[in-house]
Formats: structure tokens, C-alpha cells, sequence
């Protein structure tokens, strides 16, 4: 399986001064900026580049090609190393990322199959069971759904799409999940 990368983050936290907790001399420290990334919510360290200047919410590019802000990136960010700062924005960011891409989500309702022969993607989502998932199996046979509002319509009792996607991307986040549907 080919490794997925991120070509654009969305800025959680910048630490212009780097860590706090880093007890080198601070003309020996490097400004951090902790990110996510818009396509496959990983957690992203980064360095910017000398003299830049980032704010939470901004998007940022740091695919293959030149990057205009970040010097490099360090690696992978484990959640329990966010400041507070980042902590506080994930939840919002990760919502407005969900929003923006809702047909990406819908297609997951549409084309979500089985794990096992006992487990189904649907189920993995918090609070949908088997009966859910019937739900959606039926009704999506009859028609593809359009939007989260047309599942919420067409299936009876259906919690919010959008925030059972958000709990469970940020399930996978915490590393709290053996499968992953959003977070690689």
C-alpha cells in the first residue's frame, strides 16, 4: 500500500520561540508549527521557514513542489504532544475540514462495505448499529445519498452525520481505534 501525504495543513498551534518545555538557550531554539493536514487528518510537526509567521486556521502547502512557508517538515506528531493551544483548535478545525468536504463523507456512506463477515464500516462509526446500518444499506440501494441532510431524512433516527464522522476521526486521532477509515 502506497504511504498517503499531505499537500496542504491547516495550522493548530505556531510556537514562534519552540517548545517551552526544550531547555536550550532560546537563540539555539527552532520556531514549531503544529498542523493538520486537510486530506488524511494526520498530525504534522513543521519548521518554518526563517522570518515566517503563521496564525491557526492557515492553510499551508507542503507537498513535493517549492513551499513558500515551511522549511521542512519533522514528522508525525503523536496527540499527546499538542499544546493546548492545539489541542483546543482540533476539534474546531477538524469540523470545518468535515463541512468542506462533505461529499468525500456522503461517498463513505455510499460505498462503506464489510470488514469481516460479522463487521461492517458502518458499524465502526459511534452510535450506529447493526440496525443503523441496515438503515443505510436499504436506502442507499434505493438511491445514492446526496448530502448528510438527505441521510439524516432518509434514514429513521439517525444521529448527525457530521458529528459522528468528527468523533470518530478524532477516536482515530487519539490512536483509540484498531481500524482507521479517515486518519492515516
Amino acid at each position: 500500500m502506497e504511504r498517503q501525504k499531505e499537500d496542504y495543513v491547516v495550522v493548530l498551534d505556531f510556537l514562534q520561540n519552540g517548545y517551552p518545555f526544550d531547555k536550550r538557550p532560546s537563540h539555539k531554539k527552532t520556531p514549531i508549527v503544529q498542523a493538520i493536514g486537510k486530506s488524511y487528518f494526520t498530525l504534522l510537526e513543521l519548521v518554518p521557514r526563517p522570518g515566517v509567521f503563521l496564525q491557526p486556521y492557515e492553510e499551508v502547502y507542503i507537498g513535493a513542489d517549492k513551499r513558500d512557508k515551511i522549511h521542512h517538515i519533522t514528522g508525525k506528531l503523536p496527540i499527546e504532544k499538542l499544546t493546548s493551544t492545539a489541542h483546543a483548535e482540533l476539534t474546531l478545525v477538524v469540523e470545518q475540514l468535515v463541512e468542506k468536504n462533505e461529499t468525500q463523507f456522503v461517498v463513505f456512506f455510499n460505498k462503506a462495505a464489510p470488514l469481516t463477515t460479522r463487521m461492517h464500516q458502518l458499524e465502526l462509526l459511534p452510535g450506529l448499529g447493526k440496525k443503523h446500518m441496515w438503515e443505510i444499506l436499504e436506502a442507499r440501494d434505493e438511491k445514492p445519498f446526496e448530502s448528510f441532510a438527505d441521510l439524516k431524512i432518509r434514514v429513521k433516527l439517525m444521529p448527525d452525520p457530521k458529528k459522528i464522522i468528527m468523533q470518530r476521526i478524532l477516536l482515530e486521532l487519539e490512536g483509540k481505534e484498531k481500524h482507521h477509515l479517515f486518519v492515516v
